[in-house]
């Protein structure tokens, strides 16, 4: 086989990695109003659908990326593909939320899998000059997706119902897994440094109480003295985690990394940009659902905003990002996300769908014109060796940012929306709520939008420049 072709080849396999979970992420989400209804379960329960996916995914891409530096990337891609696809089939089936949580979390296992390894494989097949344009060229995977997926959930909610939407990932993950096993690189090194076993769990319980912390503020059954406990315990294991990575001669997370200010400042912003995305993909398909009443197909024509402007966006993006660097395109591309959500706050029950539309386009650009030369950036600075161990940096910055973006909406939103109703759940919404329910949609935007401006500040913090080509 040709290197070109195998080129090629290698991109198709990880672009369809991206495309698969992008588009099983996106469908949750329009599904979740209708999944909630199934199982009449509330907020802080039914977001764990979409939480426990994150959550695992941020808490074991290091783990991931660590692994692959030993036993091969190649490996790893491909077991993640083949594990998304037969748990996709398990979502299908789940007869309770308990099940698909469950379930959802042994996916989580395998995209993270994929999502560790995605930019390296990347990385290693195109040359470094082609870097920012091949990553631009996965940016349009990623929009693809997340364009199909509010499309085809939507139509596959009102013909049948939400269970429909995940055999849609089966025949993709299972077929591209056989694929990947042949076109991806097989390992040329073994890494004989032992794995971070300690480090990895402590990551993963830091993650998991500020989850349950963050998801479980405005519970009934849980007590103030929960609440400290679980936020005591994070605290905990995030020193435990950060005192055992200084110690260990090969570490889960590779700390001198982020002595670059560059490097640092592009991961922060990368996490808090993709808070401010995904505060906006949970909260909107409710407004559009409880007080436009729009059934699930013109949610997902809404909602599809987003990734068709992404579309657009990503490959121009990449190019530019090859001879202008991240500083100035990444920064413009935050402020004009945070522009979108902020203008947000201002929709009301006389707000067109096409209204809310414009302002998610104007948001899913922002993220485009962010996305691609951040990555490039990060990328661009870590050695051949450290690929591994950075591309699992990136998607952890871009998952945790997902996790504590949704975390945040919801926590805001119930908040606000159980001042206002006098302790009701979203679950417990009538008409006549509508009022407070905007209210409390207003608030978690606005807070949202402040995340967005600090994300801008520290984007243009990273520095004039930086490095053209990848370090040897």
């Amino acid at each position: 086989m040709s290197p070109d072709k195998k080129k090629w080849l290698t991109f198709l396999v990880v672009a369809s990695g991206v495309f698969m979970s992008t588009l099983d992420s996106s469908m949750v989400n329009i599904a979740l109003p209708s999944i909630m209804k199934e199982f009449n379960s509330p907020l802080q329960d039914t977001e764990w659908v979409v939480m426990v996916y994150l959550l695992t995914i941020t808490a074991t891409l290091l783990f991931w990326g660590h692994l692959s530096d030993r036993i091969g990337r190649g490996r790893i891609y491909t077991t993640g593909m083949l594990i998304f696809g037969v748990s996709s089939l398990a979502c299908a089936h789940a007869p309770t939320l308990s099940f698909l949580i469950f379930s959802r979390f042994l996916q989580a296992l395998g995209a993270a899998m994929m999502m560790s390894t995605g930019p390296a494989i990347i990385k290693e097949a195109f040359p470094p000059e082609q870097l920012g344009r091949s990553l631009g060229l996965i940016g349009m995977a990623v929009s693809l997706g997340l364009m199909s997926g509010p499309g085809l959930g939507g139509i596959l909610l009102e013909l049948s119902s939400w269970r429909a939407l995940f055999f849609l990932t089966v025949p993709l993950g299972l077929g591209f897994s056989f694929l990947g096993a042949r076109v991806l690189p097989a390992p040329n090194r073994h890494l004989s440094a032992p794995l971070d076993w300690l480090g990895a769990l402590a990551w993963a319980a830091a993650l998991t109480f500020f989850s349950l912390a963050l998801t479980h503020a405005t519970a009934a059954d849980w007590s103030l003295s929960k609440l400290l406990l679980a936020v005591g315990a994070s605290g905990l294991s995030f020193a435990c985690f950060f005192r055992l990575e200084a110690l260990v001669p090969h570490p889960l997370l590779a700390l001198h990394l982020f002595r670059t200010r560059c490097f640092s400042m592009a991961i922060a912003s990368a996490v808090l940009s993709f808070m401010v995305l995904f505060a906006v993909i949970l909260l909107t398909p409710f407004h559009l659902d409880r007080i436009l009443g729009l059934p699930p197909a013109q949610i997902g024509l809404v909602m599809l905003a987003i990734p068709s402007s992404i579309l657009v966006v990503s490959p121009l993006a990449g190019w530019l990002s090859d001879s202008v660097g991240a500083r100035t395109l990444s920064t413009l591309g935050l402020a004009a996300s945070t522009s979108g959500v902020l203008l947000l706050t201002r929709i009301d029950s006389q707000t067109t769908p096409q209204a809310i539309a414009g302002l998610l386009a104007l948001l899913g650009m922002g993220q485009a014109m962010f996305l691609s030369p951040n990555s490039a950036s990060v990328l661009a600075q870590a050695k051949r060796d450290e690929a591994g161990a950075a591309a699992a940096l990136l998607a952890t910055a871009r998952n945790l940012g997902m996790l504590l973006g949704i975390a945040q909406a919801a926590l805001l939103f119930s908040l606000f929306f159980r001042e206002f109703t006098g302790g009701l759940d979203l679950r417990d919404f009538r008409p006549e709520h509508r009022a407070f329910f905007i209210s409390a949609l207003h608030g978690a935007f606005a807070g949202a939008g402040l995340t967005g401006l600090a994300g801008i500040a520290l984007s243009w913090l990273r520095g004039r420049r930086e490095p053209a080509r990848t370090r040897p």
